[in-house]
């Protein structure tokens, strides 16, 4: 079982998944994602991070963040970031838990739109945010312009 916890962006466990997850990138795509991050982007209320642990393990983190974007008739956004599951702990359903849980505490926190991009090497996440109710929305953010960039939004 999932236990779900929060965590600051430099909490030695999310620190360790953000760089696994650096490493997905690479590996799919060539480059680790460079788009900007500040880590008080994360603190609440403006965001959060979440760590999902099997035992004592860290298998799986997501976050989310303050968005400008506007999609769906969204006036509110928050936009997901760095959502990974440890190779090893996929297919248990800890993504689509994390996911629920980032969609609860946005809504907690007042937003009505989540939105995230994602990219065609990552048919796996595409498939998760569609069967989670997520529709393909205009382009965003650092990597709008990239021809493998999918962007998704859900009304909360």
């Amino acid at each position: 079982m999932l236990r779900i916890e929060r965590v600051g962006y430099d909490h030695p466990d999310a620190a360790a998944l953000i760089e696994q997850v650096q490493g997905e990138y690479v590996a799919r795509y060539g480059s680790r994602d460079d788009s900007p991050i500040d880590p008080l982007m994360f603190v609440a209320p403006e965001g959060t991070f979440l760590v999902g642990y099997v035992g004592a393990e860290p298998v799986a983190s997501g976050a989310w963040r303050r968005s400008p974007v506007r999609a769906l008739g969204g006036t509110s956004a928050a936009e997901i970031k760095r959502m990974y599951v440890a190779a090893h702990h996929r297919g248990a359903g800890h993504a689509r838990a994390l996911l629920a849980e980032l969609e609860r505490t946005a809504a907690e926190a007042g937003y009505d739109l989540l939105v995230l991009e994602t990219g065609t090497r990552q048919p796996e996440a595409i498939e998760l945010y569609r069967s989670a109710g997520y529709e393909a929305i205009p382009g965003f953010g650092h990597y709008k312009a990239e021809p493998l960039s999918r962007c998704f939004g859900k009304l909360l």
